[in-house]
């Protein structure tokens, strides 16, 4: 596989979620010609990651089982390699190991791992045997429960202890560290306070040594500040963020809104490298 990604400069993630129930665009891409086509409209906006997600991972969900998972998302990816530019590479978002290997199978990239390896234990083994990138992301409890009354004591280390040992067991059984990407999981088992202490605090996870995700796109944070409760009110909350993670060297940006945070991307870029 060739290292298709360039970390010298900000990377956008698009996401690609081929569910009926996400919290922001659930049911719009469910049919495979509608995902293709908005795959490739973001690809035009620059994303150079396309993250495909069958199961939605929002506050209250339910889980979906691996072989609904793999319904939605296969022909998916199957299109979609046929057709993207040789740049850009297709994630998969999963805990499941058995979906990342039928997604492997056709030639995805990157596994996006919201419970950051714990859940599947087969997971990391499969990632290393096959090179490929690996995002870990914290999470305390399951999407069902997680925002039921989540508590730190210092949200920031807790996280970043978290990604380290995690990232240290992914080393240990054979995933190399470039290949090695942590997301601290904004809105993923925190409160308001505990995201806007970890937006505050992004250069702590930055310089834990490894590449970075930051995904904000539209969540609940945005409305808990300024009442917009629709999520598509929520994209020039989400150009903050992201224009704050560029100042703390965030390497990756998973966004719903391409072209907006893009031009919030570039300019923060520009300013930091002048």
């Amino acid at each position: 596989m060739n290292n298709k990604l360039d970390f010298n400069k900000p990377i956008i993630m698009g996401i690609l979620n081929i569910t009926p129930d996400s919290f922001s665009d659930g049911g719009s891409y469910v049919s495979c010609e509608s995902a293709v086509e908005r795959a490739m409209i973001m690809i035009e906006q620059g994303a150079s990651i396309i993250d495909i997600g069958g199961e939605s991972t929002r506050p209250g969900s339910d889980r979906v089982p691996a072989v609904e998972q793999k319904r939605r998302i296969i022909d998916v990816i199957s299109q979609l390699k046929k057709i993207i530019p040789n740049n850009v590479i297709i994630s998969v978002d999963t805990t499941s190991s058995d979906v990342a290997k039928a997604a492997i199978n056709l030639g995805v990239e990157m596994i996006n791992d919201v419970s950051g390896g714990t859940e599947d234990h087969e997971m990391m083994k499969l990632i290393s045997d096959n090179n490929i990138y690996y995002c870990i992301m914290h999470m305390q409890g399951s999407p069902k429960t997680m925002q039921d009354d989540p508590k730190y004591n210092d949200v920031t280390n807790e996280i970043s202890s978290f990604l380290k040992t995690q990232a240290e067991k992914a080393i240990s059984l054979g995933i190399k560290k470039n290949k090695i990407i942590i997301d601290p999981g904004i809105g993923f088992g925190k409160k308001v306070e505990h995201n806007l202490e970890i937006l505050k605090n992004l250069d702590k996870i930055s310089n834990i040594g490894y590449y970075t995700l930051l995904g904000t796109s539209r969540k609940k944070i945005f409305s808990d500040l300024s009442g917009n409760n629709n999520p598509e009110d929520r994209i020039s909350g989400t150009c903050a963020t992201s224009a704050l993670g560029v100042a703390a060297n965030i390497n990756i940006f998973r966004v719903h809104d391409i072209w907006q945070n893009k031009q919030a991307i570039d300019i923060a870029f520009a300013i930091k490298n002048i």
